[in-house]
């Protein structure tokens, strides 16, 4: 029952989507939706009512669908041009496919079914890598570079309002 009450309060926090972003650079967007995942993730693994998983697994795909999104569409192209060694953007976005393939894996399937949770489990390990990789390479020589990361930010945080508005 423990479970139960901490799942209802992390649900009641304000999602950084909920909070407003604006104001925020294009890292500081990237690394709230950072620590919204992981604590999404660290919640999911403390429960095991099948209804209570499936919501917050929906909350993660969206969380992630969104986030990979304006990554793709904002953030990517303008570091690409901004930093010398594009390799980091073109790892991150294989690493990308590779969490859309396990998420539409998971929104097709229910808690209870043979492999949901360990396809939970291996997303969560493999964004637990990609964010690693992220703020620990990709971010730095991003944060070095002449790119103005406040304007970036703002287009990020109107594109992810849009996205997850739908």
């Amino acid at each position: 029952m423990a479970t139960k009450r901490k799942t209802t309060a992390s649900r009641n926090k304000k999602e950084p989507e909920q909070a407003g972003m604006e104001g925020l650079s294009a890292i500081e967007i990237l690394e709230a939706d950072h620590r919204q995942v992981e604590e999404f993730f660290d919640e999911y693994e403390e429960l095991d009512d099948a209804n209570d998983k499936e919501q917050l697994a929906v909350k993660i795909c969206t969380a992630l669908q969104a986030h990979t999104q304006i990554e793709e569409e904002i953030f990517y192209p303008a570091a690409r041009e901004a930093i010398e060694n594009s390799e980091l953007i073109e790892e991150a976005t294989v690493e990308h496919a590779s969490a859309k393939k396990l998420l539409a894996e998971i929104e097709n399937m229910k808690p209870g079914e043979k492999l949901y949770d360990a396809k939970v489990k291996v997303l969560q390990e493999q964004v637990l890598h990609h964010v690693e990789e992220e703020e620990g390479e990709l971010f730095p020589q991003v944060e070095a570079s002449e790119l103005d990361l406040e304007a970036l930010g703002k287009k990020m945080a109107e594109r992810k309002t849009a996205l997850l508005s739908k």
